[in-house]
């Protein structure tokens, strides 16, 4: 996720107590606000989109 912005939701109050979010051209990446250096999750971007979709509903 190198050169990628990196940004938390804008419900966000503590941006130490939530994960952030980066979108690349094919993947979104999920990082620990708390362990930044921990790792990263990947995910194809149609499947973020779908899960996004689903937690609004």
């Amino acid at each position: 996720m190198q050169g990628e912005p990196w940004f938390t939701s804008s419900y966000t109050t503590n941006a130490q107590a939530c994960v952030e979010v980066a979108m690349a051209p094919e993947v979104v990446g999920v990082r620990d606000t708390k362990d930044r250096d921990g790792g990263t999750l990947l995910f194809p971007r149609r499947r973020w989109a779908d899960f996004v979709n689903s937690v609004k509903k």
